[in-house]
């Protein structure tokens, strides 16, 4: 069997050192600040991720910009040419044309290199949701499993990685055309808090709304609770918009109601803290479905 390694992109938000302990290749996706490009590594050498909130806080305009198929092609030609196998596992279609790019990629270097095998995979995903996906994937890597079934438990499995979504700035959302003006001024006006998920299309949808900012936290773990699938038994991602006290309290929630013990807890990097705002809330678990 060909040793093969996991390509993903820097959306996936993993903390970095977990990264490497993995043995992943990540490719960064980019962002645009105050007039200069940066580049989205998962350590944040361009840009450290307290400084990248700061500045949005500020009202600063952030926009971002996918993996092109050309830095595939450049990260994933050496690899081929070492004999090694190729599993990308990118960012959702719905959200970018990361995949898109990714995908390309790999066909072409699938004509060039037709003794090797390159796969792209769509989570239809984002941020530690995506990163759960890739850590899954990887752990079965570890345990001996090939590119092939690795490959056919992703998309076998990829709709029941369920994605919860709060945020505490509307203003983001209005700005990224996710709710309207008025929405999102009489949503401030009253403290609304919106509930949101990705949905099996790989798009953010809102999907409720609570008052104030504790119950919104408390509502991602009601959504856990109904549909996690053997929830003690899982490694619960959260990821967090530069409000660790938040994802630590969400935590707390879910092993006293549930019993999990296994949780990692990154940061909502700069390709999604842009659209979303400081003070998101994620959550990420296996469950019945989406």
């Amino acid at each position: 069997m060909a040793d093969y390694v996991i390509v993903t992109d820097s959306s996936c938000d993993l903390p970095a050192n977990l990264a490497e302990e993995l043995g992943l290749v990540v490719l960064p996706l980019s962002f645009r600040l105050g007039g200069t490009e940066y580049l989205n590594y998962l350590d944040g050498r361009e840009m450290p991720i307290k400084e990248f909130y700061a500045r949005i806080r500020t009202g600063e305009p952030c926009t971002t910009s996918a993996v092109n198929t050309e830095a595939y092609r450049s990260a994933m030609e050496p690899l081929l040419e070492e004999g090694k196998d190729i599993l990308d596992i990118a960012f959702s279609s719905g959200l970018s044309a990361t995949y898109n790019s990714a995908k390309i990629a790999c066909g072409e270097l699938s004509e060039k290199h037709p003794e090797r095998r390159v796969y792209a995979v769509d989570t239809l995903a984002a941020s530690l949701g995506q990163g759960l996906l890739v850590w899954l994937a990887a752990q079965k890597k570890r345990a001996g499993e090939s590119i092939g079934e690795v490959r056919g438990w992703l998309e076998e499995n990829k709709l029941h990685l369920c994605h919860w979504f709060t945020v505490d700035d509307l203003g983001h959302l209005r700005r990224g055309g996710r709710i309207s003006g008025a929405t999102a001024l009489l949503g401030t006006m009253l403290n609304i808090k919106p509930v949101l998920h990705v949905d099996n299309e790989g798009r953010l949808i809102p999907m409720g709304k609570v008052r104030g900012r504790r119950a919104s936290l408390d509502a991602l773990a009601d959504h856990m609770e109904r549909t996690a699938l053997d929830p003690s038994g899982q490694t619960v991602f959260i990821s967090h918009g530069d409000c660790r006290g938040d994802a630590d309290y969400l935590a707390a929630q879910i092993k006293r109601r549930m019993g999990v013990e296994n949780f990692v807890i990154g940061n909502v990097g700069p390709v999604i803290g842009a659209h979303s705002g400081p003070g998101t809330m994620a959550l990420f678990f296996l469950g019945t479905e989406r």
